[in-house]
């Protein structure tokens, strides 16, 4: 079994998705006339100018805080900081590239999820891969796959890898027992995700601009302390991305390199392409009521995870010097030295109540995503939902104390199956997703709120809820 899941993870994550994800961001970069960069503004429009709302969807603030509660996890502070040391400081350069493209694939997966959603039992908004899948391709088998998987891996496995990060940190710094964290750290989440999704998002939208503005600060304080230094800094990452300059801190140089490192930490870290946002995406009320609004929110989301908070802790490692050749000192023991080197002995402390931050709101993030995922197999019923919970809670508490290979490797397997198949999903619907686009360009552009309605695609009747795109 392992010779096998080893062998799925090496052609998935050795060329599937490197390469396929960063082809997509590319197609859809060019397909959508570069969406990211002059629809820029409008993502800042559709989150901070939110108004509207109803009782069976979440606001699109509180979507994003979801969104980004799982995307900034550990890999924003160890998983740099190991794209730092492998492949030098030209990584953050590529890992730059990467999300800049990633941000046209986020725009166009949400897109997706919101115009595909539905209302379950109770009225409540849900949708995601699964459901553009099932009804816009005709493929529910395939969705079907897609859910499994996602609950395996977002659901289960990777919840317990964040109470590992948070148990080991938290041993590390003030000497507690594994256990003990993992149990308060399960009590701590049951009572968030018994609530279901509308109270992780009333938690996320509280802890996550708390989370990302205190880390922010320490990283403008590094700058400001070292405003003389950035310029060279600056020229020494974008010729250290080209091979310009020797390799500095890792066991490997050159471009190839800090382009592998760069490209795969950008991926990995803000999820673009993986199938696991538009969960959320889709349960947000958009405003204005257009599926389009709700992908700008989430295209701001990797715009947010990867070239602020990833770059902030790559400029707290460059700038504090603690990249040196030949150390072994990587991942978060060298963030944690960065970190030390600009705020004191307190440093070490920051980083394991960053962590704890940054991994409790990844779980209950990775929950909300499940809940989705359940609900299209049908499964979205008080009594599955309090199996996966259970489910989840033990998880966190075996995940703080135990780590076996095995299993994290299969969730790898798990996740690059799901990303495969969102990724084949969301090339065959682009389409749909640059007519969507130009609808709402064009509207903005004659002074218009922008507002889908189902008739002005008759095409996908019987695909899409005619009574949610009704309303004007």
């Amino acid at each position: 079994m392992d010779a096998v899941i080893d062998f799925l993870n090496n052609i998935f994550w050795g060329y599937v998705l490197v390469y396929g994800l960063l082809a997509v961001g590319v197609f859809f970069t060019l397909r959508l006339g570069f969406v990211q960069v002059r629809c820029f503004p409008e993502m800042i429009r559709a989150v901070t100018g939110s108004k509207e709302g109803d009782s069976s969807g979440i606001t699109p603030f509180q979507a994003l805080c979801t969104s980004l509660a799982s995307r900034v996890g550990t890999g924003n502070l160890a998983g740099v900081a190991v794209a730092l040391y492998l492949g030098g400081p030209g990584a953050i350069f590529w890992m730059w590239m990467v999300a800049a493209v990633g941000m046209a694939t986020a725009f166009a997966e949400s897109t997706l999820a919101q115009l595909y959603k539905i209302r379950d039992d109770e009225g409540r908004y849900r949708g995601g891969p699964a459901f553009y899948i099932a009804k816009g391709l005709g493929a529910p088998w395939a969705g079907v796959i897609f859910s499994a998987c996602l609950i395996l891996s977002f659901g289960l496995v990777f919840n317990a890898v964040q109470a590992n990060s948070i148990a080991d940190s938290f041993e590390g710094a003030f000497g507690l027992p594994k256990i003990g964290t993992g149990i308060v750290l399960a009590a701590l989440a049951g009572i968030i995700i018994f609530g279901g999704i509308r109270t992780i998002a009333r938690v996320a939208e509280v802890l996550v601009p708390f989370m990302a503005v205190a880390y922010i600060l320490v990283a403008l304080y590094a700058l400001i302390v070292n405003i003389t230094e950035i310029p060279a800094m600056l020229g020494l990452i974008v010729r250290s991305a080209f091979g310009l300059e020797e390799a500095v801190g890792g066991v490997t140089g050159g471009m190839m390199a800090a382009l592998m490192n760069g490209v795969r930490r950008g991926l990995f870290s803000n999820e673009a392409g993986m199938g696991s946002a538009p969960n959320i995406a889709a349960v947000a009320t958009p405003d204005p009521h257009h599926p389009v609004s709700q992908g700008l929110v989430q295209s701001l989301g990797v715009f947010i995870d990867t070239l602020v908070i990833c770059t902030a802790t790559a400029l707290l490692i460059l700038l504090s010097g603690t990249l040196v050749p030949g150390s072994e000192v990587t991942g978060t023991q060298l963030t944690q030295a960065a970190v030390t080197h600009h705020i004191g002995s307190f440093g070490s402390t920051f980083i394991a109540i960053a962590i704890f931050f940054f991994a409790f709101t990844s779980i209950i993030g990775n929950y909300a995503y499940a809940e989705n995922a359940m609900t299209f197999l049908g499964l979205g019923h008080r009594g599955p939902l309090t199996v996966l919970r259970i489910a989840v809670l033990l998880m966190v508490v075996w995940g703080a104390y135990e780590t076996v290979a095995t299993v994290f490797n299969a969730a790898d397997a798990s996740m690059g199956l799901m990303a495969t198949i969102n990724l084949i999903a969301i090339v065959l619907l682009s389409g749909i997703v640059v007519r969507l686009t130009k609808d709402y360009v064009a509207k903005r552009k004659a002074g218009q709120v922008p507002r889908f309605l189902a008739s002005e695609m008759p095409e996908l009747a019987g695909q899409i809820d005619q009574k949610i795109w009704s309303r004007r």
